[in-house]
């Protein structure tokens, strides 16, 4: 009876978000291991979720490539629509870890060359190739549960040029904070900026409360997830706390989510950007650490709010990242590889945690 319990819930969870149109018509589930990798179920639960869903018209599987939302057209109750559809962009509109697989790369390398042919040799729109904004965008939204419109990913090279990026969006005149023990290049790509900064002790938990209360600082640098060197990673009630301290004047949070897609176990632990309704988070992540240091790819997700002032300041800039780099990515993301490697590596960490436990 348990694990029927725990494969009624995921159907109901999973049935649920197909009605609300959180999982649209046509969009690929993911797959059983990914599945039970985020819920923290078994594979065999996932399973038995997914033969229920499709018993009952809600998905469809195809041999070789997944599960997928079937078009249950009018059924869908209006008043329980939680999300409107991510319009993808036109590219019109927009004009290697130890376990990384390099031969699948290099298939992804040849197959974007035969195919995009001369696409490849045209300037980079200023904020990224819609290509991989769009790819990013399914992504975040399938993988990790966020939500996040392609018009508002920047694509840049690696951290360092997007905390440039922020500064130079928010202004040099601002007071930032960054955590007390920080990863030193934090620090160091401020201080090359010229900003006053701010070092915020670290508790067990996140940044001592005391000293964020008392800070002086606009902009607050943060990593969530698994800070370095403290390894702390912040609680869900401090992170409201951070957002809490956002609201009260005109203050904005960099949410550094390095390293988070290796989360353990089950479920990932919700970023600042998730739990920000009034768009007070710009969020930054890379693939350094999820491919490989010799990535020097990574993005940025601006707040509504920030949009106009990027373009006015920065927007007659070509992205930083070559528009070949950019395809080759958003195919190896597109096409489910990142994902399965991403599920390989976490594996592996959890196979070497549950040797010494």
């Amino acid at each position: 009876m348990k694990s029927e319990k725990k494969y009624y819930s995921l159907y109901k969870s999973v049935k649920e978000k197909i009605l609300t149109r959180e999982y649209q018509s046509g969009v690929k589930l993911p797959s059983k291991r990914t599945m039970a990798d985020m819920t923290g179920y078994s594979t065999v639960t996932v399973e038995n979720a997914y033969d229920r869903l499709i018993d009952e018209g809600y998905i469809y599987s195809l041999e070789r490539s997944g599960y997928y939302v079937t078009d249950i057209g009018g059924i869908y109750p209006k008043e329980r629509i939680s999300k409107p559809i991510l319009p993808h962009l036109s590219e019109e509109e927009s004009q290697l870890s130890d376990d990384f697989e390099s031969s699948v790369w290099f298939r992804t390398v040849r197959k974007v060359m035969s195919e995009k042919g001369d696409s490849l040799f045209v300037k980079s729109p200023s904020m990224g190739c819609a290509v991989l904004r769009n790819a990013i965008s399914d992504y975040l939204y399938r993988y990790r549960g966020m939500f996040a419109e392609p018009e508002r990913i920047i694509i840049g090279s690696g951290s360092e040029q997007l905390y440039d990026t922020a500064v130079r969006i928010l202004g040099r005149d601002k007071i930032y904070a960054i955590e007390d023990p920080s990863y030193s290049q934090i620090e160091t790509v401020y201080s090359g900026m010229g900003v006053a900064l701010e070092r915020l002790k670290m508790g067990k938990n996140g940044i001592e409360s005391s000293a964020l209360r008392s800070s002086a600082a606009n902009v607050l640098h943060v990593t969530p997830f698994h800070s370095y060197p403290s390894g702390v990673t912040a609680s869900l009630k401090k992170r409201h706390e951070y957002i809490s301290w956002a609201g009260e004047g005109d203050r904005y949070i960099i949410e550094d989510d390095f390293d988070s897609e290796f989360f353990m176990p089950g479920h990932p632990v919700d970023p600042l950007y998730s739990i920000d309704a009034k768009g007070y988070v710009i969020y930054i992540n890379t693939f350094s650490k999820s491919l490989s240091p010799s990535m020097r790819m990574g993005y940025m997700i601006l707040p509504w709010a920030l949009l106009d002032v990027y373009r006015e300041k920065l927007g007659a800039y070509s992205c930083t990242v070559p528009v070949f780099e950019q395809y080759v990515l958003a195919e190896f993301i597109s096409s489910g590889n990142f994902e399965r490697h991403l599920n390989r590596v976490r594996r592996r960490i959890r196979n070497e945690k549950n040797k010494f436990s």
